[in-house]
């Protein structure tokens, strides 16, 4: 009997995050620069895509392992590495829910840039994190904010109005963007609220094109985003979603040329000290 395959990792495999990513660069590389990488300085980047912020941490001299539960994203990170002719970052495929394969105590930041906030069992995330850093390390995550009103917490909303309903039990990830949240999750890994704290900043998607064709890159490549339109599609409203999925892109772009995309996304800044 074939077993089932890991809806989490299924998402992400769906689609090619690396082409939304190429959006994202600027943004990851000034993320990097915000985190005070020191030469040599032991760093997890988890749920790491093709490396947006790990391969600029590379970069400043971290040694960066960066893990991410979908193949394809693993393989793409692992060849720009290799492009870039950087010795100090490779990546793997794991499950942040059970990082199994690497050793307690390990690192001295673990970094999670809207990575590891759509893994199931948030808990569970947040106990791995704490136990493979380091006493006196740091874990960072960027999370996006459920019902703020920039783009990406929109998109997942719309989306979410044209997809069936979730599965019993299923803890939405923009669950991250809650401080109380966050505060609960590691404090029953051992982390006590006073070591956590939190800041609203701003991540930016740039794209050479015109807003709606950056839309054209979420429907392609986007798992949730495929999804929606998969959903909508058997119900004769995919011409509604894109509308809908328009009108926020256009109305969200400050690109003084409406030629090409510049897009705010707020997100929550986390800082947990161990």
């Amino acid at each position: 009997m074939k077993t089932a395959m890991n809806p989490n990792k299924a998402l992400w495999e769906k689609g090619d995050f690396t082409r939304i990513a190429e959006s994202m660069r600027e943004s990851g590389e000034a993320l990097a620069r915000s985190f005070g990488i020191t030469k040599g300085q032991k760093v997890l980047d988890l749920g790491c895509g093709d490396g947006t912020t790990a391969v600029p941490q590379a970069r400043l001299g971290a040694d960066v392992l960066g893990v991410d539960i979908a193949r394809n994203l693993v393989e793409a990170g692992n060849k720009r590495v290799q492009a870039q002719g950087l010795t100090n970052c490779r990546f793997q495929e794991g499950d942040a829910t059970n990082l199994h394969e690497l050793q307690d105590r390990t690192f001295d930041l673990a970094v999670s840039i809207f990575g590891a906030m759509f893994a199931p069992k948030p808990f569970d995330v947040a106990k791995e994190m704490v136990r493979v850093t380091r006493p006196g390390g740091r874990i960072v995550m960027g999370n996006w904010i459920p019902n703020d009103p920039t783009v990406v917490a929109q998109i997942l909303k719309i989306s979410s109005a044209y997809s069936p309903p979730p599965p019993d039990g299923f803890i939405s990830p923009m669950t991250w963007g809650i401080e109380q949240n966050v505060i609960e999750r590691f404090a029953a890994a051992g982390i006590p609220s006073e070591k956590v704290s939190f800041t609203k900043e701003t991540f930016r998607f740039n794209y050479p094109g015109p807003p709606s064709a950056l839309l054209g890159i979420f429907r392609l490549y986007y798992g949730p985003t495929m999804n929606a339109f998969d959903a909508a599609e058997k119900n004769g409203r995919a011409d509604d979603l894109q509308r809908e999925l328009e009108a926020l892109f256009h109305s969200q772009n400050t690109s003084p040329n409406q030629e090409t995309t510049s897009i705010p996304a707020t997100f929550l800044r986390v800082t947990v000290f161990v």
